[in-house]
């Protein structure tokens, strides 16, 4: 398992514009339909990394919270599929149902939105208010494969509580730690 820690977008970023299929309906979907009323959440994962594994339980339940406050919730993989065919749509759909997941789970088939978004690693984390400006990115909470601290998604869930509350976010913001993307070889 790689270590590699996000790149941390500068906040009031506006969130890079794209048009993504998603495997799990087949739609081709852009970011404007998918964003939440309040906020919209965006989390680059994929199907094999551990790091992801470690959390999709916490991320079908945050979804769930926050879904009828106006949050959205978006998945994208950019991952080589090549390399990494684990990663590919039809098995990202299975992934998908499996998980239950209540959000899209767009494929990034050129990586350019990984790039636009400085994306790093899986998962990597980015929370935008109703503007589409970048609130807060990094960690979705402390808790990692094996370290025994319980998964919460607090550090997201308190940059969510912040925006729909209207008040500034003073929490130290901590790159997330993951998998790295799997770039396609130049």
């Amino acid at each position: 398992m790689a270590n590699t820690p996000s790149n941390m977008m500068p906040l009031g970023t506006t969130a890079p514009n794209f048009t993504l299929k998603d495997t799990i309906s087949g739609k081709t979907m852009a970011l404007d339909q998918l964003k939440g009323d309040k906020a919209t959440v965006i989390f680059f994962i994929c199907n094999h990394c551990p790091f992801v594994i470690h959390v999709n339980k916490q991320l079908v339940q945050l979804a769930k919270d926050y879904k009828a406050l106006g949050v959205n919730c978006i998945a994208i993989s950019s991952n080589d599929i090549l390399n990494y065919p684990q990663d590919a749509p039809d098995k990202m759909k299975q992934v998908a149902l499996q998980e239950g997941y209540i959000f899209p789970y767009l494929y990034d088939d050129t990586q350019s939105v990984a790039r636009a978004y400085d994306a790093a690693c899986t998962p990597d984390f980015y929370v935008f208010d109703n503007k589409l400006s970048l609130e807060y990115r990094g960690q979705l909470d402390d808790s990692r494969p094996g370290n025994n601290v319980p998964v919460t998604g607090q550090d997201i869930r308190h940059a969510l509580d912040c925006i729909l509350n209207n008040t500034e976010n003073l929490n130290l913001q901590k790159p997330s730690i993951g998998c790295n993307i799997k770039w396609f070889k130049e």
